[in-house]
Protein backbone atom coordinates (compact mmCIF):
# COMPACT_ATOMS: atom_id res chain seq x y z
CA UNK A 1 0.00 0.00 0.00
CA UNK A 2 1.46 3.40 -1.14
CA UNK A 3 -0.06 7.00 0.61
CA UNK A 4 1.13 9.27 -2.30
CA UNK A 5 4.33 8.27 -2.90
CA UNK A 6 5.88 8.58 0.16
CA UNK A 7 4.91 6.20 2.55
CA UNK A 8 4.60 2.10 1.53
CA UNK A 9 3.18 -0.54 4.07
CA UNK A 10 4.61 -3.75 3.52
CA UNK A 11 2.12 -6.73 5.17
CA UNK A 12 4.22 -9.29 7.23
CA UNK A 13 7.12 -8.50 5.71
CA UNK A 14 9.06 -10.30 8.42
CA UNK A 15 8.44 -14.11 8.18
CA UNK A 16 6.47 -15.12 10.73
CA UNK A 17 8.85 -17.40 12.61
CA UNK A 18 11.77 -14.74 12.74
CA UNK A 19 9.13 -12.10 13.85
CA UNK A 20 8.29 -13.97 17.06
CA UNK A 21 11.75 -15.25 18.13
CA UNK A 22 12.78 -11.74 17.77
CA UNK A 23 9.51 -10.19 19.53
CA UNK A 24 10.10 -12.92 22.44
CA UNK A 25 14.28 -11.91 22.86
CA UNK A 26 13.48 -7.85 22.57
CA UNK A 27 10.73 -8.73 25.23
CA UNK A 28 13.30 -10.23 27.57
CA UNK A 29 16.12 -6.81 27.02
CA UNK A 30 17.30 -5.43 29.73
CA UNK A 31 18.45 -2.35 28.23
CA UNK A 32 14.39 -0.95 28.21
CA UNK A 33 14.08 2.47 29.42
CA UNK A 34 11.86 4.64 30.35
CA UNK A 35 12.75 8.62 29.46
CA UNK A 36 11.82 11.95 30.96
CA UNK A 37 10.88 14.01 28.24
CA UNK A 38 10.01 17.63 28.27
CA UNK A 39 6.07 18.75 26.90
CA UNK A 40 4.21 21.74 27.68
CA UNK A 41 7.28 23.57 29.88
CA UNK A 42 7.77 20.99 32.12
CA UNK A 43 9.26 17.18 32.41
CA UNK A 44 6.98 14.18 32.19
CA UNK A 45 7.73 10.24 31.50
CA UNK A 46 7.14 9.17 27.98
CA UNK A 47 4.07 6.91 27.93
CA UNK A 48 6.52 3.95 26.56
CA UNK A 49 9.75 2.21 26.70
CA UNK A 50 12.71 2.74 24.76
CA UNK A 51 16.06 1.83 23.43
CA UNK A 52 18.81 3.25 20.98
CA UNK A 53 21.07 0.87 19.54
CA UNK A 54 23.71 2.21 16.91
CA UNK A 55 26.99 1.90 15.23
CA UNK A 56 29.73 2.89 17.53
CA UNK A 57 29.93 6.48 17.75
CA UNK A 58 26.35 7.57 16.74
CA UNK A 59 24.45 9.29 18.98
CA UNK A 60 21.07 10.87 19.23
CA UNK A 61 19.44 14.12 20.69
CA UNK A 62 15.95 13.57 21.12
CA UNK A 63 13.58 16.33 23.37
CA UNK A 64 17.12 17.82 24.21
CA UNK A 65 19.37 14.89 25.79
CA UNK A 66 21.68 12.92 23.71
CA UNK A 67 21.31 9.37 23.91
CA UNK A 68 24.17 7.11 23.84
CA UNK A 69 23.79 4.22 21.72
CA UNK A 70 24.03 -0.04 23.16
CA UNK A 71 25.23 -1.99 20.77
CA UNK A 72 23.41 -3.98 18.31
CA UNK A 73 22.15 -6.96 19.32
CA UNK A 74 22.86 -10.36 17.03
CA UNK A 75 19.59 -10.20 16.07
CA UNK A 76 18.65 -6.75 15.37
CA UNK A 77 21.84 -6.09 13.40
CA UNK A 78 20.65 -8.81 11.10
CA UNK A 79 17.25 -7.40 10.22
CA UNK A 80 18.69 -3.99 9.83
CA UNK A 81 20.87 -5.69 6.93
CA UNK A 82 17.57 -6.97 5.85
CA UNK A 83 16.07 -4.42 5.49
CA UNK A 84 18.82 -1.94 4.56
CA UNK A 85 19.30 -4.55 1.51
CA UNK A 86 15.00 -4.05 0.87
CA UNK A 87 15.06 -0.33 0.75
CA UNK A 88 18.61 0.40 -1.01
CA UNK A 89 19.42 2.66 2.61
CA UNK A 90 22.33 2.23 4.91
CA UNK A 91 21.06 2.24 8.17
CA UNK A 92 23.25 2.93 11.11
CA UNK A 93 20.95 3.19 14.42
CA UNK A 94 17.29 2.23 14.97
CA UNK A 95 15.15 3.52 18.05
CA UNK A 96 13.35 0.74 19.94
CA UNK A 97 10.29 1.53 21.51
CA UNK A 98 8.40 -0.92 23.72
CA UNK A 99 4.56 -0.34 23.99
CA UNK A 100 3.49 -2.51 27.02
CA UNK A 101 -0.20 -2.52 26.63
CA UNK A 102 -2.57 -0.28 24.64
CA UNK A 103 -2.25 2.84 27.52
CA UNK A 104 1.29 3.19 26.23
CA UNK A 105 1.23 5.55 22.90
CA UNK A 106 2.87 8.40 21.21
CA UNK A 107 1.41 11.62 20.18
CA UNK A 108 1.78 13.27 16.85
CA UNK A 109 4.98 14.38 15.57
CA UNK A 110 7.35 13.82 12.72
CA UNK A 111 11.30 12.34 12.62
CA UNK A 112 12.87 15.49 11.93
CA UNK A 113 15.20 15.65 14.34
CA UNK A 114 18.90 17.35 12.72
CA UNK A 115 20.99 14.12 13.19
CA UNK A 116 18.47 12.35 10.40
CA UNK A 117 19.48 14.96 8.10
CA UNK A 118 16.86 17.11 5.31
CA UNK A 119 14.80 14.29 3.89
CA UNK A 120 15.48 10.99 6.11
CA UNK A 121 14.21 7.55 5.06
CA UNK A 122 12.50 5.75 8.26
CA UNK A 123 11.93 1.61 7.80
CA UNK A 124 9.51 0.92 10.82
CA UNK A 125 9.12 -3.10 11.84
CA UNK A 126 6.36 -3.78 14.16
CA UNK A 127 6.13 -6.81 16.24
CA UNK A 128 3.50 -8.24 18.58
CA UNK A 129 0.18 -6.11 19.35
CA UNK A 130 -1.52 -4.68 16.29
CA UNK A 131 -2.06 -1.33 16.98
CA UNK A 132 -3.74 1.61 14.96
CA UNK A 133 -1.44 4.40 13.30
CA UNK A 134 -2.29 7.39 12.38
CA UNK A 135 -0.52 9.98 9.52
CA UNK A 136 -2.05 13.53 9.49
CA UNK A 137 -0.96 15.81 6.77
CA UNK A 138 0.41 19.16 8.11
CA UNK A 139 -1.26 21.63 5.56
CA UNK A 140 -4.70 19.76 4.89
CA UNK A 141 -4.98 18.16 8.34
CA UNK A 142 -6.21 14.79 6.51
CA UNK A 143 -5.68 11.68 8.42
CA UNK A 144 -4.86 7.97 7.44
CA UNK A 145 -5.43 5.55 9.68
CA UNK A 146 -3.23 2.39 9.16
CA UNK A 147 -3.13 -1.08 11.52
CA UNK A 148 0.14 -2.07 12.00
CA UNK A 149 0.51 -5.68 12.77
CA UNK A 150 3.24 -8.47 13.66
CA UNK A 151 6.05 -8.47 10.93
CA UNK A 152 4.43 -4.79 9.04
CA UNK A 153 7.01 -3.03 7.75
CA UNK A 154 6.12 0.61 7.42
CA UNK A 155 9.03 2.68 4.88
CA UNK A 156 8.53 6.69 4.93
CA UNK A 157 10.22 8.32 2.92
CA UNK A 158 12.17 11.62 2.66
CA UNK A 159 9.13 13.94 2.08
CA UNK A 160 7.11 11.69 4.52
CA UNK A 161 8.47 13.80 7.26
CA UNK A 162 8.45 17.09 6.18
CA UNK A 163 4.57 16.71 4.85
CA UNK A 164 2.83 14.74 7.81
CA UNK A 165 2.89 14.03 10.97
CA UNK A 166 2.07 10.40 13.03
CA UNK A 167 0.81 9.28 15.98
CA UNK A 168 0.03 6.26 17.93
CA UNK A 169 -2.90 6.53 20.11
CA UNK A 170 -3.76 4.89 23.21
CA UNK A 171 -5.94 1.98 22.37
CA UNK A 172 -7.53 0.33 25.72
CA UNK A 173 -8.72 -2.54 24.69
CA UNK A 174 -4.98 -3.90 23.65
CA UNK A 175 -3.78 -5.66 26.19
CA UNK A 176 -0.69 -7.47 24.88
CA UNK A 177 2.47 -5.68 23.87
CA UNK A 178 3.63 -4.03 20.88
CA UNK A 179 7.65 -3.35 19.69
CA UNK A 180 8.42 -0.79 16.85
CA UNK A 181 12.18 -0.58 15.34
CA UNK A 182 12.41 2.05 13.88
CA UNK A 183 15.76 1.98 11.24
CA UNK A 184 17.38 4.92 10.08
CA UNK A 185 20.46 6.56 9.11
CA UNK A 186 21.65 8.94 11.68
CA UNK A 187 24.30 11.38 10.81
CA UNK A 188 27.04 11.28 13.60
CA UNK A 189 28.65 14.41 12.75
CA UNK A 190 25.49 16.00 14.17
CA UNK A 191 24.54 14.20 17.19
CA UNK A 192 27.95 15.75 18.90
Amino acid sequence: MYLNGKIAKLDAWLPQEQSRSLYQQLLAYPGWQQHSIRMFGRQVLEPRLSSWMADDGVNYRYSGKLREAAPWLHEVKQVNEEISAYCGADFNSVLLNYYRNGTDSMGWHGDNEPELGELPVIASLSLGATRRFLFRHRQTKQVIELQLADGDLLIMNGLCQNQWQHSLPKSPAVQQPRINLTFRVTHPIASG
